[in-house]
């Protein structure tokens, strides 16, 4: 025991020792408080951000870029207060940052991609979209790949690369859908009827819009029908609801009014020929 305290006494009074402690506390007090003020500074950032209404992807993506330049001030500080010299530990991660980034080109392709996404913001998160050719409500968007949850509740992860160079579908980003469908009648049946009855049940519907105002339009002489373009407009969240009480209305009133749906049909007339 006495040998320990007799150490650590001698330690004490060394100089040198005492000098590399010191240097020591000091580059330690730069990296701490470094990362404390950073993390101030980038909490107040993203704050900022979410009064202006920025996109949440967008917000943690800058707070951190804010965060590594503010820690980088003090960091460098406590480097040469080691008496390490700066540029060589800049050439150093120079380096480093130059060999990572060829080994994860496609990683910072999607990292690109997803700055992109946060900086454009053609979907957020419960926005129900189709990107790549998947269809579904957008769960997560990260800045490397973003997350759907189908209708039939399955996970797809999609790179956000993948998503940058191809088409965008967001059906939930107006507040507002038009409903197309094409209603098929006889050849036989009163078209004014057909179309004053389609009219009426899309003014009688509740959720229908006014504005827009919905149209009827006698659009085609099919092969087996005569068709009509029936486009209301509603709320997005009322689209699928309005769209199969509409079928059902129209359906209903047509047969009532004694006109008919056809299906796809052929005549086939027989000619007999006199062999004679």
């Amino acid at each position: 025991m006495e040998n320990i305290r007799l150490f650590f006494l001698n330690l004490g009074q060394n100089e040198q020792f005492i000098e590399y402690t010191t240097t020591f506390l000091a580059a330690l007090i730069f990296f701490v408080a470094g990362h404390f003020i950073a993390k101030i500074v980038a909490n107040i950032t993203r704050r900022i951000m979410t009064r202006w209404g920025s996109a949440e992807l967008l917000k943690k993506f800058v707070g951190k870029i804010v965060y590594l330049l503010v820690f980088s001030i003090p960091f460098i500080a406590g480097l040469e207060v080691l008496g390490l010299n700066i540029t060589t530990v800049l050439a150093v991660f120079g380096a480093a940052g130059l060999a990572i980034g060829l080994a994860l080109k496609d990683s910072l392709s999607n990292l690109a991609a997803g700055v992109v996404i946060a900086v454009l913001g053609p979907f957020r998160p419960d926005d129900f979209v189709e990107i790549s050719g998947m269809t579904g409500t957008v769960t997560t968007v990260t800045l490397f790949s973003t997350i759907l949850t189908t209708t039939d509740n399955k996970l797809v992860i999609i790179p956000n690369n993948s998503i940058i160079n191809n088409p965008i579908t967001n059906y939930t980003a107006k507040t507002e859908r038009r409903i197309d469908m094409t209603i098929g009648v006889s050849y036989d049946d009163d078209l004014q009827k057909v179309s004053e009855i389609c009219e009426r049940i899309l003014q009688n519907h509740p959720q229908v819009l006014t504005k827009p105002e919905p149209l009827v339009l006698l659009t085609d002489l099919a092969d087996s029908s005569v068709n009509f373009a029936v486009r209301p407009w509603a709320k997005t969240d009322d689209y699928w609801t309005v769209r199969a009480e509409l079928l059902t209305s129209i359906k209903q009133e047509l047969e009532a009014a004694g006109c008919s749906i056809p299906y796809p049909q052929q005549d086939v007339h027989m000619r007999v020929v006199n062999s004679n």
